[in-house]
């Protein structure tokens, strides 16, 4: 990779953020690794970049047969069957394509999120508010604590003891946490939120009753080496070398475009969804998204409230993980993890 490119990416990312990491990796070697203003085992939490850890999980599950792709979630959670939700299937909560973006407001979800059993009883009682056909609708919170409790109903066991099993421990990732415990708190990162209720916002999320529950959709504390194993991972088991997180077919399969010219009708952005990932490309209407506009389409990653991202380029070998303490207002923050992408992939030699 380019020296010069790569100073700017890093340029960039300080240039952003009071603290943050970012880690570059390409056909398995260290291109970059930039910590600044922080440790590098600071703890950065990774609101909606923390998606595609459940998602893996629930594919493994599928993979050993106790999991159905297309089989309703009320035949493993039958009080989810409720209030027309009977036919909604595993596949399209992965989709993002439920109908139910919240269960019930966005609000609500968001001050239910540190209680498991309140946010859970909110799902069964919701009732889907928009047609899939029409398109994905971004399931913010509700796609972790729906995923999160099938699992613990196939299984019977809770969903962080899953994912440690699963995920964490095969991989070595000691610094990731699904809720951080007391030993790991001290490391922890403080969110600083922009605009008009980001004190609001930061007094509720750098609380430590926040920090430390169990919120398989945004609630993941990692570094950014942590994060870059975890995709390096993915990469080579596409690849067929990698330690079997997922089979090369599951994969592929998990990576296949499930939205491409629809806009989401939640986020209002055309993102390009598979099952349990965003994808690289160019958008609808040569729009762009967080992995930049020179991203593969075979690209796969996800970012967290524009702040943070991971993701990974099968065509050009290439893992990339950024982690920031500043939420940014929407479109700043795309257009900074675009540029920053687009720098990295710059500094790719061919």
């Amino acid at each position: 990779m380019r020296a010069d490119a790569l100073a700017r990416a890093a340029g960039l990312a300080t240039a952003w953020s009071d603290r943050g990491q970012l880690r570059i990796e390409r056909g398995g070697r260290l291109a970059l690794n930039l910590t600044f203003g922080c440790t590098p085992d600071a703890l950065f939490w990774l609101f909606s970049a923390s998606k595609p850890f459940i998602a893996v999980l629930v594919h493994r599950y599928v993979e050993r047969g106790l999991l159905e792709l297309d089989a309703p979630i009320a035949v493993y959670w039958p009080e989810f069957g409720d209030n027309g939700k009977q036919h909604i299937t595993v596949r399209q909560v992965l989709q993002h394509r439920t109908g139910m973006p919240t269960a019930g407001s966005t609000l609500g979800d968001a001050l239910a999120m540190s209680n498991w059993r309140r946010s859970v009883e909110r799902i069964e009682r919701s009732a889907p508010k928009l047609d899939p056909m029409r398109g994905p609708a971004y399931q913010y919170l509700v796609y972790g604590f729906l995923l999160g409790e099938l699992l613990q109903r196939v299984t019977g066991e809770r969903v962080e003891e899953l994912l440690r099993r699963e995920i964490l421990e095969p991989l070595g990732l000691h610094d990731t946490f699904i809720g951080l415990t007391d030993a790991a708190w001290p490391r922890h990162v403080p969110v600083h939120v922009d605009g008009p209720g980001g004190g609001v916002a930061q007094s509720v999320l750098n609380r430590r009753v926040t920090r430390a529950a169990v919120i398989p959709a945004a609630g993941v504390s990692t570094t950014a080496a942590d994060l870059a194993t975890f995709y390096r991972a993915l990469l080579d088991d596409l690849a067929g070398r990698g330690p079997g997180l997922l089979r090369p077919e599951t994969l592929r399969a998990a990576l296949e475009p499930s939205s491409d010219r629809q806009p989401d009708l939640f986020a209002r952005a055309p993102i390009r969804w598979s099952l349990g990932f965003q994808l690289g490309g160019v958008r609808l209407g040569s729009r762009t998204g967080p992995m930049g506009r020179a991203s593969s389409r075979q690209a796969f990653g996800h970012n967290g409230s524009n702040c943070c991202f991971g993701w990974a380029d099968p065509q050009r070998d290439l893992v990339v993980s950024y982690l920031t303490d500043r939420v940014p207002r929407a479109p700043n923050g795309i257009r900074h993890l675009a540029q920053l992408s687009d720098a990295i992939i710059a500094a790719v030699v061919d």
